[in-house]
């Protein structure tokens, strides 16, 4: 997905000179040629978090489209007053755009872990928070988002699912429909393990991109149902609990630590969001 990202920025770029780049020490390599094409306007500022939020902030403030990028945790937990401050209060506009979602880095353990972004940040005002799940999703929502002027948030992940679908902004999609009282609800990357789990069985299904705003029209088409919600972060059940008298069940993360070390496969196997036992959550809650 991050080769997307650069893909689409540099297109943008060669004919928007309102953007600018602001990287953490991460992707440094992988946006060479926009270095080389825009050196005036690609800032490496090393592994400064807070910082890099400030900046952006700060080119916002003078008429830029600035994107911030570095790994999740660090830029969206140790720099959430930043983000708060910065961006949200002041009224600036940017686009925060994280890598290692979730438990993409595996193998570096719960430092590089990250589960809490989407929820925290669905709670600042004014705040547009994305979870792309594919590059084809990604493109298309930086396009139509990055130089709106409001702070938005766009969590990459490593291992996107290949589902083709269109992605408009603040539009969930319904990927199945056959009008049953089980309606599965989910969200970016996991959408892969969750069709395989689904694929004979008598359910609906919707899918969100758009943590925040959240799609209250088609969440309101499926209430008559059982929702359950599948999901490897925080975020996309507290946002469906903001439309009220649903009945709501979570298939997502433990309250531990995944202190496991291996690669994303593994971790889901180990906290039970592998297709295998979606499919049989679904089926021991239907």
């Amino acid at each position: 997905m991050r080769k997307q990202f650069r893909d689409t920025v540099i297109d943008l770029a060669s004919a928007d000179d309102s953007i600018v780049m602001i990287l953490g020490d991460v992707s440094v390599y992988l946006f060479k040629k926009f270095q080389d094409q825009h050196p005036e306007r690609f800032h490496n500022m090393g592994i400064c978090e807070n910082t890099l939020v400030s900046v952006g902030a700060g080119m916002s403030a003078q008429g830029f489209n600035p994107f911030v990028h570095t790994i999740t945790p660090f830029v969206t937990e140790r720099s959430y007053e930043q983000i708060k401050l910065d961006m949200c209060y002041n009224q600036f506009g940017g686009n925060i755009v994280s890598c290692g979602a979730s438990f993409d880095y595996a193998w570096d353990g719960a430092t590089h872990h990250c589960h809490t972004d989407l929820a925290i940040l669905r709670l600042l005002p004014d705040m547009e928070v994305i979870q792309p799940g594919s590059d084809r999703e990604l493109d298309s929502l930086i396009r139509s988002q990055y130089a709106n002027g409001k702070p938005t948030y766009f969590r990459l992940s490593d291992y996107p699912h290949d589902i083709k679908l269109d992605a408009e902004f603040g539009k969930a999609v319904v990927l199945k429909d056959v009008g049953s009282q089980i309606t599965v609800m989910t969200a970016g990357p996991i959408l892969g393990n969750v069709m395989q789990a689904i694929a004979d069985l008598d359910v609906n299904l919707v899918y969100f991109h758009t943590i925040k705003p959240i799609d209250s029209d088609v969440i309101n088409r499926f209430k008559g149902s059982k929702i359950l919600v599948v999901h490897d972060a925080f975020g996309l059940h507290e946002a469906l609990c903001s439309v009220t008298g649903l009945s709501l069940s979570l298939h997502g993360l433990p309250d531990e630590f995944l202190s496991w070390y291996g690669k994303l496969d593994n971790i889901r196997g180990k906290i039970g969001l592998d297709a295998n036992s979606i499919r049989a959550y679904i089926q021991n809650n239907s």
